[in-house]
């Protein structure tokens, strides 16, 4: 099952519903906002299946981050092996976290705001997971049970702010800088694709998802023993060789330019490369 988050004008405003995607056609799941309310009413899975609501075609929607307002999203860096290589690290023995906040979150088709303050706008393509069942010191074995299911996600990375520290987070929640979608696969639809990014139709990043450090079973369980998993929070699993930093000479996004971040079996973020208004 693919659920998405529609916008749609109505009375001279924007508003959000849910939906369920059925080949080209979008059908409302009366009742909720968005995915990530959706995942937070009990019985959410048999509720989309059955949702008969108001029906809209695919083409042309006007897609919101497929969970717009997660509770937290916990990102991992150096998670998968090639990109550990070109950035001169060590494999890690441990999950390395970070957090990103839902006002960086854009929807798959939106444009990506380059900041004023950096020169230097960074793609890094990633499998997100999204928490579909509550839970806290999750066992590893049980954690697939509490995954909803999968997304698109590019953690665009501002990397002079990034490494201005050795903490990250300043580099990469920036606002309206990363694109989430366009659709919530749920878990027993995906088991692995083909993760890559273009930029202006030249491919940067391709990589299996499946070929990482930490599994996504491995870390719905590490993060949960650190804090609760709420349905409809984000772990954005790491990104995969080819980043423009680690390029020589590095190579950072453009004004105008066009970002594709594709996962096969979830689909296609396309985000235009603006500058900030």
């Amino acid at each position: 099952m693919r659920l998405l988050t529609l916008r749609l004008p109505v009375e001279g405003k924007t508003v959000t519903r849910a939906v369920r995607q059925d080949g080209t056609t979008l059908t409302e799941i009366d009742g909720f906002a968005d995915v990530g309310e959706l995942l937070r009413s009990a019985d959410w899975e048999a509720t989309a299946k059955a949702a008969a609501g108001a029906t809209h075609p695919l083409e042309g929607a006007d897609l919101a981050a497929v969970v717009p307002s997660p509770g937290k999203i916990i990102c991992v860096g150096h998670n998968y092996r090639n990109h550990i290589k070109e950035m001169g690290r060590e494999v890690p023995e441990f999950p390395t976290l970070f957090a990103k906040y839902q006002e960086s979150l854009i929807g798959p088709n939106d444009d990506l705001a380059l900041p004023q303050e950096s020169s230097t706008v960074d793609w890094e393509s990633e499998l997100a997971v999204v928490i579909g069942k509550k839970g806290r010191r999750i066992s590893e074995a049980d954690a697939a049970d509490h995954i909803a299911g999968y997304a698109v996600l590019n953690d665009v990375s501002m990397r002079d702010y990034q490494f201005r520290t050795i903490q990250w987070l300043q580099g990469k929640t920036w606002e309206k800088s990363t694109p989430f979608g366009p659709a919530l696969v749920t878990r027993d639809e995906f088991s692995g694709g083909l993760m890559t990014t273009a930029v202006d139709g030249e491919i940067q990043q391709q990589t299996p998802t499946n070929d990482v450090v930490f599994t996504p079973e491995f870390l719905v369980s590490y993060i949960s023993t650190i804090i609760t998993l709420n349905p409809g929070d984000v772990i954005a699993t790491g990104t995969p060789g080819g980043v423009g930093h680690a390029q020589d000479p590095k190579r950072y996004l453009q004004e105008g330019q066009i970002l594709v971040t594709t996962i096969e079996g979830l689909g296609e973020l396309k985000n235009r490369v603006v500058k900030e208004a």
